[in-house]
């Protein structure tokens, strides 16, 4: 871990309390309040209460796991009322970043770093080195995560396994179901393993035990059930305690967690020895022919007071050394600009210094301080914003903010000869869904739409071409045609450039390319623009190719095809000829009216496919009804 240059601010976000911190060295916490949620008007005005209270220090990153999904800038609690925008928080608290996290992803991330004497065990099993770990915690609601080894690191998953679907296990259990549903029409774990659901499983035990029920609290049920002076209380923390192993034990096999199960939240912790001797081990080791796979699987409860901040800081930190990066970059439009800088006109080039070296302070600079700051011209920082692909300054802050204050990056990781299929096939998709992510922050919405039109109003759409990105084409060529659209793939150079020359005014050249750099496409592309067709490209930003043409979508994903075919870059591409289709297939149908197209059946004795309905030529689309997954898997 890097040294600190200045004291990080911690925070742990729940429905009730709203816990800060601040780390003054790595593992070292200080200043450590809880503060009352509804005594304070907002998630800002909490945080501005905290550091109000503090001596002056210099603060300029901070992390927050909060009681919540955390998906984009918006955060909006489920369980109170209090929502915020990530990056005007940072701007309102003159933060340099700000990292937002579920806070049990954040509890996640604590596991490998929680120090023996900083957990308990609970009953037998002994955890396998560096595997996979389970995580629970039942609070204001039932939070559930888990832990997978990836390379030297960790990737924690955001989990909603709390809402899974209770089963009961004998008649008590079924009786609490039954009282369940008079209140929920669908009763998951949570609703029963949580603060809320203590007071429900009371009121259930109340009646089970035919004894009146009184106006408990959470609190105060667990109080008389560690007392022992209540049976209705004692049979309620009884019970919680054994579907908590129920709960436990499914995590346990789902995940394969050899590296443990492990408990943490605002009530087990609490209950001390009790929990060891309940019905919590024994329920978790009753799992039929699996019972001797979970019996090796340890489960341990969480002791350490700080746990939720040691996983948090882990995040931040990592978020840092991610930024601080010069080979990965701080966002994924810093490293495209990165990538396009050299093909910049020498004003745009030094507009693409400017905001490198100072990406925070562009944020909020109007137009004409980063065109001082850069010594060029406002409408040359125009068009360096959209070389990017951007609408403009504003598209370009958005794009900026929201790589410089995501939660958990996404990144590309390698794969080893060491990697078990499994791992492998989890590295394959993770790395393929980055580079998604990283291309929809890369859309335009004028070019698609630019795009867009361009296929509606064409005459005859040709798609061009060469190796690997061939089978797009074709798959372009397919969709097409399944909208009733006039079209060819191109994909033997000897033909295209022949093709390029028998289009007119009026008629569409799609051109498919991951580099740009292809020769036969680029005179292919200057043979188009001769004979006054238009030119559509899909392919790398600010290359040769994407200068040539009349309406760009920009796909920068480079792989290396001297070593090996490209696979990710190619599912991009087939992507956004998806998108393609779907809009024009919406364009021309707005009712989504179903229209007759051909149904493919396929005969069980043959391999030969008839289409059931005639195709009407340019008569519309398909009735998009059918979902974008479904018109790329006709094509494979």
């Amino acid at each position: 871990m890097r040294d600190f240059d200045s004291p990080r601010l911690m925070a742990d976000i729940g429905s009730t309390f709203a816990r800060f911190a601040l780390e003054t060295a790595p593992g070292v916490f200080e200043h450590v309040v809880s503060l009352r949620c509804d005594e304070h008007a907002d998630f800002y005005a909490a945080v501005r209460a905290y550091m109000d209270q503090l001596p002056p220090l210099p603060i300029d990153h901070a992390a927050v796991a909060i009681a919540n999904p955390v998906d984009g800038d918006l955060v909006r609690m489920t369980n109170y009322h209090w929502s915020f925008s990530i990056e005007e928080t940072r701007l309102q608290l003159g933060l340099e970043t700000l990292v937002v996290v579920n806070d049990f992803t954040a509890l996640a991330m604590a596991l490998p770093r929680l120090r023996s004497t900083e957990v308990r065990q609970v009953g037998g099993g002994e955890a396998r080195p560096h595997s996979v770990m389970g995580l629970l915690g039942a609070g204001s609601g039932l939070g559930v995560s888990g832990l997978i080894p990836a390379g030297e690191g960790w990737v924690s998953l955001g989990s909603e396994g709390g809402h899974t679907t209770f089963a009961p296990r004998d008649d008590r259990e079924i009786a609490l179901l039954r009282f369940a549903w008079n209140e929920f029409e669908h009763v998951s774990f949570e609703r029963l393993l949580s603060g809320p659901g203590l007071v429900l499983i009371y009121r259930a035990m109340a009646a089970y035990l035919r004894r009146p029920p009184e106006a408990l609290s959470a609190p105060e049920i667990t109080a008389r059930a560690l007392e022992g002076s209540d049976l209705v209380c004692g049979e309620t923390l009884e019970l919680f305690c054994t579907l908590m192993g129920t709960v436990a034990a499914n995590l346990a096999v789902t995940l394969g967690a050899h590296g443990g199960i492990y408990i943490g939240g605002g009530i087990v912790p609490r209950l001390g020895e009790y929990f060891d001797r309940s019905r919590f081990r024994e329920r978790f080791e009753d799992k039929g022919r699996f019972s001797p796979y979970v019996a090796g699987i340890p489960t341990f409860v969480i002791t350490a007071e700080h746990a939720t901040f040691t996983g948090t800081s882990a995040i931040l930190e990592a978020q840092l050394r991610s930024l601080q990066s010069s080979s990965s970059g701080t966002s994924a439009i810093l490293g495209q600009i990165r990538r396009a800088r050299d093909n910049l006109s020498p004003a745009e080039q030094r507009v693409a210094d400017h905001v490198l070296a100072h990406s925070r302070k562009v944020l909020n600079d109007p137009i004409a301080e980063i065109a001082k700051a850069a010594n060029v011209s406002q409408p040359t920082v125009i068009r360096f914003c959209r070389s990017l692909g951007c609408e403009g300054l504003s598209d370009f802050k958005l794009r900026l903010a929201s790589g410089l204050t995501g939660t958990v990056p996404v990144s590309h990781t390698q794969v080893t000869q060491d990697d078990s299929m499994v791992e492998l096939g989890e590295k394959v998709l993770g790395n393929t869904a980055s580079a998604i992510l990283q291309v929809r922050s890369q859309l335009n919405r004028d070019m698609i739409d630019r795009s867009i039109e361009l296929l509606l109003g064409a005459a005859r759409i040709e798609f061009f071409a060469v190796g690997h990105y061939g089978v797009v084409a074709q798959d372009a060529q397919f969709k097409f045609l399944r909208l009733g659209m006039a079209c060819n793939a191109y994909v033997e150079p000897r033909l295209q450039l022949l093709a390029a020359q028998t289009l007119r005014a009026g008629d569409v050249a799609v051109l498919i390319s991951g580099s740009g750099k292809v020769p036969e496409l680029i005179a292919v592309a200057d043979a188009v623009k001769e004979r006054g067709a238009a030119v559509l490209a899909i392919t790398a930003s600010q290359s040769p190719l994407a200068k040539k043409a009349d309406a760009l979508l920009i796909v920068d994903h480079v792989e290396d095809v001297a070593t090996h075919m490209p696979m990710i870059s190619r599912i991009l591409h087939l992507l956004v000829i998806d998108m393609m289709a779907v809009g024009v297939a919406m364009r021309r149908d707005p009712a989504h009216q179903a229209i007759d197209m051909p149904t493919l059946t396929v005969d069980p004795e043959s391999d030969h496919r008839e289409p059931q309905a005639g195709l009407r030529h340019g008569t519309g689309a398909t009735a998009l009804a059918t979902p974008l997954s479904n018109l790329t898997a006709h094509s494979r």
